[in-house]
């Protein structure tokens, strides 16, 4: 007697979609690689971008860029509001960093990803490319047992309090720039350590959701708002706790919120703010770090990827090595 399982059409879709998400973050991943480097960041995020998008574009989805990216430096971009996908499927919003950490890569240094998230159409925030306070922590905790508007040390002690340990055994990441100068000091009053990084904060929110692996308990600082909505749906994805809000420091940046839909600048905007419904979320290496290994070219022709893909509504982190040998696909001539 044959046994038959029977997949809702919308279930079994969405699982497709899930590895299918994976190709487009290992070929942007891929086409950043072969820079690696070689000091060209405008360059390295030129050659992920075409890679996503030209990857976004075979899929069967009804996509719309809601993040995209290099408004506030001109980068290459998918920029806010691009269509993409073969027009038939799901109605999905997209956000995407195509290399997150252009420094990194240029000066072949850890921790450059190729990433991006997916969601139901209309759940993820429309954030215009300003910066944004961040905080973040993991999960296990009840709500509330942190706040943007309290002091970093404040949050250190209540984080500690919470753990159930001493604040000397927290360990707060933070982007190593001189706006965060108050931040560090904050932190370090209380006994706890600063781990800093020089670049990618998405990649930095995701650490403190497993401080048992990362050493990592908790996220402070400003940093791009769409790296915020992208670190969200991962933590989403994964759990773990995040504020966030919006930097509107003159009237051109007001007014272009405010047409995103952005009316309360001084909003603090929680996880489910910056990503509700189903959402997926994949990261590829680019270069080696904490996070993921980096894309290896071997002496053989064969190219080794990681790529970490979660998805929010079964809780589900997948982490997948390949390798490929049909080298057709990464358009590398």
């Amino acid at each position: 007697m044959s046994t038959h399982i029977s997949v809702p059409p919308h279930a079994l879709l969405e699982r497709i979609l899930t590895l299918e998400i994976v190709r487009v973050t290992e070929r942007a991943a891929v086409s950043a690689a072969r820079l690696r480097g070689h000091g060209q960041e405008k360059a390295a995020d030129q050659a992920a971008v075409d890679a996503m998008r030209r990857e976004l574009n075979k899929l069967p989805i009804e996509g719309t860029i809601v993040i995209g990216e290099g408004e506030r430096d001109e980068a290459p971009m998918l920029f806010i509001g691009e269509q993409v996908g073969i027009k038939a499927g799901p109605q999905v919003d997209i956000a995407v960093d195509p290399l997150e950490g252009t420094t990194l890569c240029a000066k072949n240094m850890p921790g450059a990803i190729a990433t991006m998230a997916m969601a139901d159409g209309g759940t993820l925030l429309h954030a215009p490319d300003v910066y944004m306070q961040k905080l973040a922590i993991g999960p296990g905790y009840d709500k509330g047992v942190v706040d943007l508007d309290a002091t970093p040390a404040d949050n250190v002690r209540r984080l500690a309090k919470a753990k159930g340990v001493n604040p000397e055994a927290i360990t707060v990441l933070v982007l190593d720039r001189p706006r965060h100068a108050d931040i560090i000091a904050s932190v370090r009053s209380t006994g706890a350590a600063v781990r800093l990084i020089t670049d990618g904060d998405v990649a930095g929110v995701i650490h403190c959701a497993d401080p048992d692996n990362t050493g990592v308990d908790m996220y402070l600082g400003t940093g791009g708002a769409p790296e915020g909505v992208l670190a969200a749906v991962a933590l989403r994805c994964i759990g773990g706790q995040m504020q966030c809000r919006l930097i509107l420091d003159s009237d051109e940046k007001r007014e272009r919120a405010a047409k995103m839909g952005v009316n309360d600048p001084k909003l603090i905007y929680g996880i489910e703010d910056l990503a509700k419904g189903d959402c997926l979320f994949a990261a590829t290496g680019v270069t080696t770090g904490s996070l993921l290994s980096g894309v290896k070219f071997r002496k053989d022709g064969v190219i080794e990827t990681e790529t970490v893909v979660m998805r929010s509504v079964t809780g589900t982190v997948r982490y997948i090595k390949a390798e490929h040998r049909e080298l057709a696909k990464f358009h590398l001539d």
